[in-house]
């Protein structure tokens, strides 16, 4: 904590816009578009390996989150003060980071597999940027940043290898999706049946269980966008280069329409159950996986002679 005053006391006004719009590289949301950019666009086992670091940080954060259960640094320490709006994007309990999760291993799992030495430290850079604001803004620890940072960079360097070795065969990935399945229900399991004491906050607990339901929909998506793809569909992702970004901008259109237009007919279907988010991050994951990439043969004709 006093690390945070420290950083409170120095803030200025370009600092504090400047750090509110370095978090952002850590949202959700541009986890999904960099995921997808690669996997629709430059290499499809790339995007494979940004998504399953993402997918399985994501169930290693969650868990994190409600097994400790450690409230946000301004409710443990009043005097502390968050920059603009940060409190309010902040859900959930603060350990570990959710943000500083996600920008290592997206960026981080970039610097990974990229080959230009400046892409690499770029990548660095961002990672390491994003988790000093999450700081900066008074809504983390070190200790809530140096966790996500050490439990992505894990993922990063486990898996990169794994899947590179799981895509050379059918067989391998089934098993790889297996073993992500049986993690998701897993955790779902978990947030379901485990006995939390009965002063667990419950706004922080009912996010939880909508994120398990979201994983596990994403995981389930993405093996049967998997399969129909090794079986059926088999798309190519070559294209010329302005077609490419015609493809990944039209693609992320439909995506995020079903993102968040179909929040609420799903949420009154189910009657508000956390299970809808399931079947609304499951549509997306097949939307992704094989129903867009259908078009991907239209855009390789474009700029051919």
């Amino acid at each position: 904590m006093n690390f945070l005053h420290w950083l409170a006391e120095r803030r200025t006004p370009f600092g504090d816009a400047f750090f509110a719009a370095i978090t952002q590289l850590g949202d959700e949301t541009l986890f999904i578009v960099a995921g997808l950019l690669f996997f629709w666009c430059i290499n499809k086992r790339q995007g494979y390996f940004l998504l399953f670091v993402g997918f399985l940080g994501t169930v290693a954060n969650q868990f994190l989150k409600l097994f400790f259960r450690i409230p946000r640094p301004w409710v443990r320490d009043p005097s502390l003060t968050v920059v603009g709006n940060a409190k309010e994007a902040a859900g959930g309990y603060s350990f570990p980071s959710g943000h500083t999760q996600t920008a290592v291993g997206v960026y981080g799992g970039i610097a990974r597999f990229a080959r230009r030495w400046w892409v690499r430290i770029l990548c660095l850079a961002v990672c390491a940027l994003v988790g000093l604001s999450r700081m900066y803004l008074g809504v983390h620890t070190p200790l809530d940043v140096g966790v996500s940072l050490a439990v992505a960079t894990v993922l990063v360097l486990g898996l990169y290898p794994l899947v590179g070795w799981t895509m050379q065969s059918p067989r391998r990935m089934r098993v790889l999706f297996s073993v992500c399945a049986l993690l998701a229900v897993g955790f779902l399991a978990y947030v379901t049946w485990f006995p939390f004491p009965a002063d667990i906050d419950a706004e922080n607990y009912a996010s939880g269980v909508k994120n398990a339901y979201k994983i596990l929909g994403c995981f389930v998506g993405l093996w049967l966008a998997f399969e129909l793809d090794t079986r059926v569909i088999r798309f190519d992702i070559r294209a010329v280069w302005w077609a490419q970004a015609l493809k990944l901008v039209l693609g992320l259109l439909p995506l995020l329409a079903i993102k968040a237009g179909l929040k609420a007919p799903l949420s009154a279907l189910f009657g508000g159950a956390p299970a809808a988010d399931g079947v609304r991050y499951f549509l997306i994951a097949v939307f992704a996986g094989c129903v867009w990439p259908l078009t991907f043969r239209f855009f390789a004709r474009l700029g051919k002679k």
